[in-house]
């Protein structure tokens, strides 16, 4: 179906390509579209709910019907346009929403069942029996939803991210775009050009139009050539602005390597552009409506629009025999053009009745289609004159034009409404655009040539004049500026149906029951009967079935009003959204000071939050972690272990109300705590409930280091932060978060205190006496580098934390396994640390899980009633101190070797495993090397009244019951002698 001329193509090369393992040839400038319409196949896809045939309508990124796959493996891309697929040799493509093949879709069984699949038929038919939905219903559902499928490989290519800045971004370069952009180029400002087609030039390609006096291509061509020579201006071709965000910020696609096999090396696949312009010039263009009609979705049935441009760009015409149907002169026009090409034009059949002749082919004034014929495709039309007479006119292809829609989208973005203009019957950008957006050409409604190259001159200069760059307004060439006229025709009438959203399968019909059951707000229209919710976003669509709504309900469209336009314009690939954030760059590794040297020690990594954290250290001969977790433990209990810990939270606290600050923050006080003494802290959230604990440090008057879990650490300083702007503002405090300036080590076991004395400076005594339990102070280490010690332990041991600055942490890791060499110090990572911790019986993320709260976890009698804070009312509550509630406990395993798993629930035993016999769960679990027996923390109802009962710890899903005993959770040194050393 090759034109034998004319075109954009190189018929000098030739490419191959495949669709559904049929292999076709067409040229360098093809879309995948254009190409296959050259090699005679119209169907290309069918239709998501009924599965219909269909083929292309559009010729742009508008198109519903002919969705396809793309590529294999990796690279395999579903629900992709093949109107704006570029052919490559080479390419693989397939049709997909069709088993088991394209021309046979067992599928289409809905469509003899239409009469029951009506608008919201799943609204009503999936509430009974109830027991149905989940055994039925939804797997069925969800087994019919979708159109194309993904690949579950990894994606070989990498994607972008980038920045641009410019004076003007136009947005479109079709006639309007050019100009807007050569005015403000030739004025000095910077700008960016942006057009989503790999041929800019917008519908001057599909035309046969002149402007000053030569091809408008060739207009076109040179126009590009003058702003690809200016340093000034940016051109991006294959670039999609799918948003307007606020201050001038635009997101922006582009398809760098699309168009080719495989991207070229170090280039990415897409790019997202984040464009940060000082004003703005929309340049969209208009899309092209059709009219509905019975049967109007066959295979053939096309945009006028689209005709003329497969003819003119692609030198294709989808038959060798078409029509015409259209209710203005932009039908003619085609008509007109197609017929200078060569193309057989049969008829044009015009509604209205003073439609203007048309020298080659007849013109059927006040005509109508309704209806049409052929199986997998269009082979006939029944036309209907003005005097009711009808007969079948034999075509392979059918253009319709019902008028143009201005692409008002972007104009939108920012809920802006479009107004209606019945001069052209349709909406135009509203007054409420996107701060400095400005809006030109065929987007503003000018559809003359002459007019939008006017209109983009104009506006260009307007907003250079805002930004104080004089700019004057070039001499505009000669071009068409035919006046459109336009008679508003939406849809034929009849029993059969017509349709309106051709890959949602919504019909004019189905817009009349949304009416018939009082769904008649546009945004309940659309949501009740699907209409505009495809991946075309409506942009054909929306508008026809606004108008029935509105002839229903016997108002104007105006007053019917249009629905939302939200970003993406065009569907985005989340490739293209995450840019390199994949795999290990998914997001941020944030590793410790001492991470270089854990690595060299052979240390196997943990992810807590987004640090990566030393998990456990293996010695030769360690067969099982649990092997080295145990050393580790143990080395630590009998002499002395070191952890970084710089992973916990740090926010320095400063000011003269800092006191009286975390006297409101925590729930227990610290208006009296004396410097160089840290005290233990639980924080409530405003419903009393815990949201975390820590310590606070208070290094001088109005000086503390406050400490957080490593996962709250972010939470807890933004409600800190919260409470100082916004609910004590008048306070003196300033909070800063340290956590990444501080690398900070846990010393701890019997010999931590004597290894701690061979790098602490002799200025500073850290005996007993003199550095007692609780205490800190600001030292110097290794010959004078600042550091700050606290004596906290979260082993049970004699333990002190100190911090360097983060350059040094490295260095202090190493410092400390030398000087330690001879006590045997021994490092360790979270799972010892975990070990000890829950030896110890310490609550940690496990038991702070956003339902526990201050007597849950044994800690009630620290929710001061003699301050106010945070929490501390509602903490009291009825039903959060009630007797009989969770209380923390140990659980120690009667058989030593049996696992309790962590999250198993507590039970009597020989009570059934059930909800109403749960008497708790089990939180944090391990093996304790130190007692010789798996032990775990848990919430117990009345658990401190049960101590030495014998439970059962149940898990019903892995098929693990495990008998237990009820003791302290302090499983070591209850009393804190080893601490307190």
């Amino acid at each position: 179906m090759r034109l034998p001329s004319g075109g954009q193509i190189d018929r000098s090369q030739s490419l191959r390509f495949t669709f559904d393992g049929q292999q076709y040839r067409g040229h360098p400038g093809d879309t995948l579209a254009s190409a296959l319409l050259a090699n005679g196949v119209r169907l290309m896809g069918r239709s998501f709910k009924y599965h219909r045939p269909r083929g292309p309508i559009a010729a742009g990124s508008e198109e519903p019907n002919a969705l396809v796959t793309l590529g294999r493996g990796g690279r395999q891309e579903p629900n992709t346009r093949a109107t704006v697929a570029e052919l490559f040799d080479g390419l693989e493509a397939r049709s997909q929403n069709a088993w088991p093949g394209l021309r046979f879709d067992a599928m289409a069984i809905n469509d003899r069942l239409s009469p029951f699949l009506t608008a919201g038929f799943y609204y009503k038919t999936f509430m009974w029996p109830a027991a149905f939905w989940e055994k039925l219903y939804e797997p069925m559902i969800r087994r019919a939803a979708g159109l194309g499928a993904i690949s579950t490989d990894p994606d070989p290519d990498s994607y972008d991210k980038g920045f641009l800045h410019c004076d003007l971004l136009v947005i479109g370069a079709g006639p309007s775009g050019l100009m807007a952009a050569l005015t403000a180029a030739r004025a000095g400002a910077r700008v960016i050009l942006a057009d989503e087609d790999y041929t800019p030039g917008g519908r001057l390609n599909a035309s046969a139009e002149q402007i000053g006096g030569q091809a408008a291509t060739d207009w076109a061509a040179q126009v590009l050539a003058e702003l690809g020579t200016l340093p000034n201006v940016r051109i991006l071709p294959r670039t999609t602005v799918v948003g307007a965000f606020d201050h001038g910020i635009y997101g922006a696609v582009e398809r760098v390597s699309d168009h080719l096999p495989q991207p070229l090396p170090g280039k990415p696949r897409q790019t997202l552009w984040r464009i940060y312009s000082k004003r703005a010039v929309l340049c969209a263009g208009a899309l092209e409506r059709p009219i509905a009609f019975a049967d109007n979705d066959r295979p053939g049935i096309m945009l006028a629009g689209a005709l003329a441009a497969y003819a003119h760009r692609w030198a294709v015409s989808p038959a060798s025999r078409v029509a015409i149907f259209t209710n203005n002169d932009s039908g003619h026009a085609t008509a007109r053009d197609l017929i200078a090409l060569g193309v057989d034009v049969r008829a044009v059949i015009d509604t209205r009745a003073d439609a203007p002749k048309l020298d080659g082919t007849e013109v059927i004034a006040g005509g109508q289609i309704t209806g049409t014929r052929g199986r997998l495709g269009l082979s006939a039309a029944q036309i209907t004159r003005a005097n009711g007479r009808s007969h079948w006119l034999e075509v392979g292809a059918l253009g319709v034009s019902g008028g143009w829609n201005p692409n008002v989208a972007l104009s939108c973005h920012q809920r802006g409404r479009p107004v209606w203009r019945d001069d052209i019957a349709s909406f135009v950008p509203g007054g409420m655009l996107p701060v400095g957006m400005l809006v030109a050409g065929a987007a503003a409604g000018q559809f003359g040539t002459h007019a939008a190259l006017a209109g983009g001159a104009a506006q260009a200069a307007a907003a250079l004049g805002d930004l104080g760059i004089p700019a004057s307004t070039p001499d505009l060439p000669q071009a068409d500026d035919a006046l459109y006229r336009i008679t508003p025709f939406w849809h034929v009438g009849g029993t059969k149906r017509a349709w309106l959203d051709f890959q949602n399968d919504v019909t004019v019909k189905d817009v009349k029951l949304a009416h018939q059951e009082g769904f008649r707000s546009v945004e309940h229209l659309k949501r009740y009967t699907t209409l505009g919710m495809a991946t075309d976003q409506g942009k054909t669509s929306n508008l026809g079935g606004l108008a029935v709504m509105a002839e229903l309900a016997g108002q104007s469209i105006e007053a019917t009003g249009t629905t939302m336009f939200r970003p993406p314009y065009t569907p985005v690939a989340m490739g293209a959204l995450a840019g390199r954030a994949t795999g290990p760059d998914f997001k941020p590794t944030r590793k410790t000071p001492s991470h270089v040297w854990a690595t060299e020690q052979g240390a196997t990594f943990v992810e807590v939050g987004q640090w990566l954290r030393a998990q456990y250290f293996p010695h030769a001969g360690e067969t099982h972690w649990r092997q080295t977790v145990d050393r580790e433990v143990n080395a630590t209990r009998s002499g002395v272990g070191i952890c970084d810990v710089t992973t916990l939270g740090k926010i320095d606290v400063q000011g003269a109300d800092a006191a009286a600050f975390l006297n409101r923050i925590y729930c227990n006080g610290f208006a009296k705590l004396a410097v160089g003494k840290t005290r233990y802290g639980l924080m409530l959230r405003e419903d009393g409930i815990a949201m975390d604990d820590g310590t606070a440090a208070r290094l001088a008057e109005d000086h503390f280091v406050v400490t957080t879990t490593t996962a709250n650490a972010v939470p807890v300083f933004r409600h800190m932060e919260f409470a100082r702007q916004c609910l004590w503002p008048d306070m003196d405090v300033q909070l800063v978060s340290t956590t990444e300036a501080w690398a900070q080590v846990a010393v701890a076991g019997p010999k931590s205190r004597e290894l701690l004395q061979r790098i602490v400076d002799p200025a500073y005594d850290l005996s007993n006496d003199a550095f007692p339990f609780m205490g800190c102070a600001e030292i110097t280490v290794c010959g004078g580098l600042r550091a700050r010690l606290f004596r906290i332990s979260f082993s049970g041991e004699l333990a002190f934390e100190l911090a360097v600055p983060t350059r040094y942490g490295d260095a202090l890791m190493r410092r400390l396994m030398d000087k330690g060499a001879d006590l045997g110090v021994t490092p360790y990572g979270t799972e010892a640390l975990g070990v000890m911790r829950i030896e110890k019986g310490h609550a940690a993320g496990n038991e702070l899980n956003g339902t526990t709260t201050a007597r849950n976890l044994g800690l009630g009698r620290m929710v001061s009633t003699k301050k106010d804070s945070i929490g501390a009312v509602l903490s009291r509550r009825e039903g959060l101190t009630e007797e009989g509630g969770l209380e923390l406990v140990g659980l120690r395993a009667v058989n030593p070797q049996k696992q309790i798993p962590a999250g198993a629930h507590i039970l009597e035993p020989g009570a059934a495993a059930t909800a109403a016999n749960d008497l708790g769960y089990a939180t944090s679990a391990c093996y304790s090397p130190t007692i010789g027996s798996y032990i775990a923390l848990a919430f117990v109802q009345a658990g401190g009244t049960r101590m030495g009962t014998r439970l059962r710890a149940a898990s019903p899903l892995t098929g693990v019951d495990v008998p237990v005993e009820i003791v302290s959770p302090h499983f070591v040194d209850p009393e804190g002698e080893r601490l307190r050393a």
